[in-house]
């Protein structure tokens, strides 16, 4: 079994090889010395999606979302709570679909909110439509192991 995992920066997107025992204390970033998890959400753009998605070797919850959508603001907060619930185990992230136009597309995102589940680089599950806290800690946990 491999005891250290890659995990992607989300201050300056550098790859980090931290062993997994270290996960839960607080590891920083071996280039920028910032904290790898901060407890909230990592906004991602067609520039760093890719490095994020296929280099995390935890999973990446990633919130489809736009500034104009009522449900997509009323989540929000929620999602917010569920990063601080779920990291380290997870990297939580948020894609602004009006900004980021392709990764919508590529993506095929009919309805926002939607949440997709990547772990390996694939998107394993999707959830469309706004959620609460406990049900989206619910939902991502219930795709691991």
């Amino acid at each position: 079994m491999n005891d250290s995992l890659h995990l992607v920066c989300p201050h300056c997107h550098t790859t980090n090889r931290v062993k997994s025992a270290d996960l839960a204390n607080a590891p920083d970033c071996g280039s920028c010395h910032e904290p790898l998890f901060v407890a909230h959400s990592l906004a991602l753009d067609e520039g760093n999606f890719e490095r994020h998605i296929n280099r995390n070797q935890i999973p990446v919850l990633v919130d489809f979302w736009a500034p104009w959508c009522g449900p997509c603001l009323q989540m929000a907060p929620a999602f917010e709570q569920a990063a601080a619930k779920l990291e380290p185990a997870f990297r939580l992230a948020k894609v602004d679909t009006e900004a980021c136009k392709n990764l919508g597309a590529r993506f095929n995102i009919r309805s926002i909110p939607t949440l997709a589940l990547f772990s390996n680089g694939r998107e394993v599950a999707r959830q469309p439509g706004a959620i609460g806290a406990a049900d989206i800690v619910r939902w991502a946990l219930s795709y691991t192991r």
